[in-house]
């Protein structure tokens, strides 16, 4: 066994939320250990969008999601990884749809949500040939990054700064009395934050029951695009106006689940949130479907991925191809949006259970830092 090592910090994953609170703790001065068990991240934090869904936030997670915004674009900057401010545009396709934005928008300023006439939601598009659109809002706040890239990006530039270890390939034990037992020895740190997702309850099954965490598996899949096609801003659809906080909270939005009900049964069947966006390399990212469950097959059904690309392939008219499908996998639960809990003395859980990660984590890691 080696000799313990100490830091001030030891963060018990290297998604973004371990990576999140490792920048927090290196703004602070304070040593940090990342480790890992996988040589690489590649859970939740790679399989996603790369969308921070900004504005339609709303309350605490709006605050957070802020907070975010701006390191976003400060880390992208220092670690030089393609961050873009691009906005989102939720397109509406009902008068359903275009009653949730409107009412969206009355609540925020323009600053924050802009409502589109159809022309404009086609034009910052740059192509959408579905004649059913009618209109749409511009969501100001929204960012996009490469999720394959960004991450990998932090990591690096985190090990480059003084102060910051990783270990790879080294499984978390356990920890206690300021202790971290691992796979890889023991290291001591008076503080340590374990922040892996839906495997919280092969750590702290307790902890995992107490609060109702489970996981959710959805479908995503990677396809190209004709030559030139160029989409700037995130895009998202009605089933988009289902799922986010600020949407939901709209007293336009139980209409819109009755008729989404009636006209398109089989994507509330998948809990399909339609959306989109585009990589540098010009492939887009589509999905996603939710199942909710303790334990998840790892089975892709493919009526699922054909409803889904259906539906794009609606909303662009225009052909795609398949090049890659995949079941991402993260933490749920009904009661809260994110958990931060003590699950030993010095020890502390921190888990996003609504599936916006990379929207609040790093505002989630400063909050977390100032009540330190």
């Amino acid at each position: 066994m080696t000799t313990a090592r100490s830091s001030d910090v030891l963060i018990v994953g290297a998604g973004i939320v371990g990576l999140a609170y490792a920048l927090a703790a290196v703004e602070r001065g304070l040593s940090v250990t990342i480790i890992d068990r996988d040589a690489r991240a590649v859970g939740a934090s790679v399989r996603n969008f790369g969308h921070a869904c900004v504005t339609a936030q709303s309350g605490e997670l709006l605050d957070l999601a802020l907070v975010s915004r701006e390191k976003w674009l400060r880390y992208g900057g220092l670690a030089g990884f393609f961050h873009v401010e691009s906005g989102a545009v939720a397109v509406a396709r009902t008068a359903a749809e275009s009653a949730v934005l409107e009412e969206l928008c009355a609540a925020r300023s323009s600053r924050h949500v802009q409502l589109l006439t159809e022309h404009e939601v086609r034009q910052r598009m740059g192509v959408a040939s579905d004649p059913t659109i009618r209109g749409g809002a511009l969501l100001h706040d929204d960012l996009r990054v490469d999720p394959r890239e960004a991450v990998g990006a932090l990591a690096a530039w985190l090990a480059a700064q003084p102060g910051v270890e990783f270990f790879w390939r080294t499984s978390f034990l356990g920890a206690a009395d300021g202790v971290v037992s691992t796979s890889r020895g023991e290291f001591r740190a008076p503080r340590t934050l374990v922040c892996v997702g839906h495997d919280l309850d092969l750590l702290y099954p307790d902890l995992a029951d107490e609060y109702e965490v489970e996981r959710c598996a959805l479908q995503m899949a990677r396809v190209t695009a004709p030559a030139g096609f160029t989409l700037g801003p995130a895009v998202m659809t009605g089933t988009s106006m289902l799922r986010y906080p600020a949407f939901v909270e709209t007293d336009a939005a139980a209409s819109l689940r009755t008729e989404m009900a009636a006209e398109h049964p089989e994507l509330l069947d998948i809990v399909a949130n339609v959306m989109l966006t585009q990589r540098p390399d010009g492939t887009l990212l589509v999905g996603d479907s939710h199942r909710y469950g303790l334990t998840q097959d790892p089975f892709l059904a493919e009526p699922t991925t054909d409803t889904l690309l259906a539906e794009v392939r609606r909303l662009l008219g225009i052909e795609l191809s398949v090049i890659e499908r995949w079941q991402g996998v993260y933490a749920s639960s009904a009661r809260q949006p994110f958990l931060l809990a003590e699950a030993a003395p010095g020890v502390t859980a921190v888990i996003v259970t609504s599936g916006v990660g990379m929207t609040i984590s790093l505002g989630l890691a400063e909050k977390t830092f100032a009540g330190f």
